[in-house]
């Protein structure tokens, strides 16, 4: 159910790329086919650095939001994955720019993950147990 559920997911993130490129963030996206490509990049990126992510960031975590008991820091620590996936799909993807690099990544990706959110949960194809939550907080 999973992999279906991402298949519907797949195409509104794209969307959700390209919305995100045309405010005045910084980040471009080239055409619908640069955003499905991304897409499915910041999804693979998520899949393959789980492990060194958690390795990483998960101590870190654990300290500052007290093992999971300060929710704002969960938030950040899964904003900062965000902003690492976002930036390295930039990097590897022509026609994905951030104009004004880690500004760009950092405000492309805090309204990338809330409007995925939003428009994911709205839509009912959201997944509560995402691979960032997974890294942050040892249960991946």
């Amino acid at each position: 159910m999973g992999s279906l559920v991402w298949l519907l997911q797949w195409p509104i993130r794209a969307l959700i790329l390209l919305l995100v490129a045309r405010l005045p963030l910084g980040v471009e996206m080239a055409s619908f086919p640069v955003a499905l490509l991304s897409a499915v990049v910041i999804g693979l990126l998520g899949t393959l650095l789980i492990w060194p992510l958690k390795l990483i960031l998960g101590p870190i975590w654990a300290v500052t939001s007290l093992g999971g008991i300060i929710s704002p820091v969960s938030f950040l620590f899964n904003w900062l994955i965000t902003i690492i996936l976002f930036g390295l799909a930039a990097w590897l993807i022509q026609g994905f720019r951030l104009k004004n690099g880690l500004v760009s990544a950092i405000l492309g990706a805090l309204v990338y993950s809330v409007l995925s959110t939003v428009v994911l949960r709205w839509l009912g194809l959201e997944i509560p147990f995402t691979r960032a939550m997974a890294a942050t907080t040892g249960l991946g």
